[in-house]
């Protein structure tokens, strides 16, 4: 299997369709949930390279196919933000910036979540 390309910003808006419902979308109400001007065929294109990559998977239905997400958006921002560190040569100097971008909350958060990883 190719190399995975990063994942545009068309992609994406595509994607958040996908996971406002539980059910599978076709192209046609992909379009109609978009705030944009996209032609039919474009979203089409983008359906089939999300299914492509592995992040949707599709189903015939009709003359058409009707596609649904197989990752969680945590999931797909999990899996980057991994990606991104396994990238960094000082991983420790990665996630403590990382750490200082966080407010109290999510600071507390973490600390919690680290927590239950160590019970």
């Amino acid at each position: 299997m190719a190399e995975r390309r990063p994942m545009g910003a068309l992609e994406a808006q595509v994607l958040e369709v996908l996971w406002s419902t539980d059910e599978a979308r076709t192209p046609a109400q992909v379009l109609a949930s978009l705030d944009t001007e996209l032609a039919y065929t474009t979203v089409m294109t983008i359906l089939t390279r999300l299914w492509e990559k592995g992040l949707a998977t599709r189903v015939k239905q009709g003359r058409a196919y009707a596609y649904e997400a197989t990752v969680s958006e945590a999931d797909l921002a999990a899996a980057r933000m991994s990606r991104e560190l396994e990238r960094s040569s000082d991983r420790m100097a990665t996630m403590g910036r990382f750490v200082d971008g966080l407010d109290a909350d999510e600071a507390r958060q973490l600390l919690a979540l680290l927590r239950q990883m160590e019970q």
